[in-house]
């Protein structure tokens, strides 16, 4: 098996490499090239097993987008995104990155299957900024994508050409909406959502954090190691149990900023917890006022995918894979 992960300098793209190096068997067969690719160097694992090439690359320019595809992966992890904040206020940027290098990809695959047969299967990582309001109290796979975000519509736009290319046998796809990755490692990046990680993860090492919303907001979470299975296991998923359905919203925890906190407050202390300085932002209010609060993931739950049930684990989590488990 050939595998190209794009977005491979991401958080989500560098753990599912890095559980790849720890599993080789990860993707349910023996890996003869990995390529990494990014729009800056990817790093590669001293323990990885596999023949590994690094690729610097802009999916905004469709060149690069062919050159990816000229090595025939058998297995697409299409991970490059701008994120939900920048791709906001950056309007272009956000469409050329995330609606046509996605299509780009799309395209170059179309043409290597013109000249032999070529199928891959492509693991999209979409969003659950695909939905918005209003809602209902729960959100089914069912409901509609109506997007108030240029994030969200990007992500849509590129679920239905995934479910398009796969009917006409282009590509084999699997779109997976993940929920807000929580507790995300590193520095604080560009994406709105931004801050229902940073208030804890630098509480964690005794940092004081900014709450720019109300105790009250609820938003659908998951941790990075959820989000790597959710990787892993589309990859091998007997995509024909989709039917033309080929999208699906991901496993995750509906939960209160409030509980968030307390989660905070049980594992690591009050001393953390009182780290958290509010500071009202009503630009990040305005958007997060669109983002869906729950779901009915019991179809992806049904096909096996799974992520945390309370944000005790979330944290705990963090802590193992991160802090190496030890909080200040």
């Amino acid at each position: 098996m050939r595998v190209l992960v794009t977005g491979a300098a991401g958080m989500v793209g560098r753990k599912l490499v890095s559980r790849l190096a720890e599993n080789p068997d990860l993707f349910g067969a023996e890996i003869e090239g990995l390529t990494l690719a990014d729009v800056v160097e990817p790093p590669v694992p001293a323990s990885l097993q596999a023949v590994t090439a690094t690729r610097t690359v802009d999916l905004s320019r469709q060149e690069d987008a062919v050159s990816l595809i000229k090595g025939r992966p058998d297995l697409v992890f299409h991970l490059a995104a701008i994120v939900s904040g920048e791709a906001e206020v950056e309007f272009d940027k956000g469409y050329a990155i995330n609606l046509d290098g996605t299509r780009y990809l799309f395209e170059a695959i179309r043409a290597e299957g013109g000249r032999e047969p070529y199928c891959p299967r492509f693991v999209f990582a979409s969003s659950i900024a695909v939905f918005g309001e209003p809602f209902p109290e729960k959100i089914g796979d069912d409901f509609f994508t109506t997007p108030l975000t240029s994030y969200g519509t990007q992500k849509a736009i590129c679920e239905l050409l995934l479910a398009d290319y796969s009917r006409k046998g282009f590509l084999d796809g699997i779109g997976i909406r993940l929920p807000t990755i929580c507790i995300r490692p590193g520095k604080p990046n560009k994406a709105a959502s931004g801050f229902f990680s940073n208030i804890l993860r630098e509480p964690l090492v005794g940092q004081e954090a900014v709450l720019p919303v109300e105790e009250d907001v609820r938003h659908w979470f998951a941790s990075p190691r959820a989000a790597v299975g959710f990787c892993a296991h589309a990859a091998s998923l007997d995509t024909s149990e989709l039917g033309a359905r080929r999208n699906l919203t991901m496993p995750g925890l509906s939960a209160l900023v409030g509980e968030q906190i307390e989660a905070l407050r049980r594992v690591a202390g009050a001393k953390a917890a009182d780290l958290i300085r509010r500071e009202p932002n009503p630009d990040i209010r305005k958007i997060v006022a669109g983002w869906p609060r729950n779901f009915d993931a019991s179809r992806a739950a049904g096909l096996g995918f799974v992520a945390e049930t309370n944000f005790d684990d979330i944290i705990r989590i963090h802590i193992e894979d991160e802090l190496e488990g030890v909080t200040p």
